[in-house]
């Protein structure tokens, strides 16, 4: 495994990073296709074995289940030093006021509660899931800022947003001279590259580290349009992400499989191997519901793609409307 900074912190970090939603109670939430935590764990402990060290999950993952089971595995499998701990927050928590959002009071309240679910003192890289427009950008940052020195989180982060209001959050932090975000958890792959327009460049520009969600696409380029899984049927949110029958995007599957089968490798090394030659990405969040998915990743983390596969691959992209805010 490679390990490379996140942005421009000292902070190292496996080039791939387990994505951990898929690992939770299906009974709790609204994701009836994640594993059980007998299930969960042989994937975390394979991560650990091949060298990934960057685990990502969030609060409302499973309503905080997965919290518990990967918290539980790592405490089991890996020494608290040696692994780079990441979660959210803004997702809905509980019924009623403050039970979702970026609120002082939605933070203090939920990072504590994730600390206590995954068994820690700290979690490495705490992140805001979404942008919150009922809360002042200032409330939310000085908040983070508090949560860095109680000693609760080492780095902070963010996900989707328009660029335009992650400038604002940074302008705003260092204004007050808060804790910065060092890392910005995007949509963005082979399917929707809408990213590549301006955050990814602003983040360049800032020195934040690119740590995509979906880097695969929800599996969409990894396997025919056509095919489904038990996945891709119940899964409500990644049914808005994508829609196969756009012919540009079957184009792009195609040049996958294509990409692929000149090389003799699985198309989610392709996939993931031209994520990592993209300026900035540190480490894609992959998901991974079948052992083999981890293999995938950490070959494709080598994998090096030449320019006219790189071409091949970006040729029949057609703008897209941006998608997963």
């Amino acid at each position: 495994m490679k390990y490379t900074r996140l942005g421009t912190t000292g902070l190292e970090v496996s080039r791939v990073c387990l994505g951990c939603m898929t690992y939770g109670d299906p009974k709790r939430g609204n994701h009836e296709w994640t594993l059980a935590e007998d299930e969960s764990r042989p994937f975390i402990k394979r991560a650990i074995e091949h060298g990934i060290n960057f685990f990502d999950t969030a609060n409302v993952y499973s309503l905080g289940s997965s919290e518990e089971i990967v918290g539980k595995a790592l405490r089991d499998y890996a020494g608290r030093d040696e692994i780079v701990l990441a979660t959210k927050v803004h997702g809905r928590m509980h019924d009623g006021p403050n039970g979702a959002g970026l609120s002082r009071k939605a933070i203090m309240a939920q990072i504590d509660a994730s600390l206590t679910r995954l068994g820690t003192d700290y979690v490495d890289l705490y992140q805001i899931h979404r942008f919150d427009p009922h809360t002042p950008i200032e409330e939310t940052a000085e908040a983070l800022h508090d949560v860095v020195k109680a000693g609760k989180a080492r780095y902070l982060g963010a996900s989707s947003m328009w660029a335009w209001q992650f400038a604002k959050y940074l302008h705003v932090q260092e204004r007050n001279g808060w804790t910065r975000f060092v890392s910005m958890q995007n949509h963005y792959n082979l399917l929707n590259r809408e990213e590549e327009r301006e955050m990814n460049p602003f983040c360049a520009d800032a020195g934040v580290g690119l740590i995509p969600w979906s880097p695969l696409a929800r599996g969409k380029l990894t396997r025919d349009p056509d095919v489904t899984t038990n996945r891709s049927e119940t899964d409500a949110f990644g049914s808005k992400l994508y829609d196969l029958a756009d012919e540009a995007d079957r184009a792009v599957v195609q040049a996958v499989a294509r990409v692929a089968e000149q090389r003799g490798v699985p198309r989610a090394q392709i996939a993931l191997a031209w994520l990592l030659s993209k300026p900035g990405v540190t480490a894609p969040i992959i998901g991974a519901s079948k052992l083999s998915h981890l293999d995938d990743a950490v070959a494709g983390s080598d994998l090096e793609l030449t320019g006219a596969e790189i071409g091949m691959l970006e040729e029949p992209y057609v703008p897209h409307a941006a998608a997963g805010f």
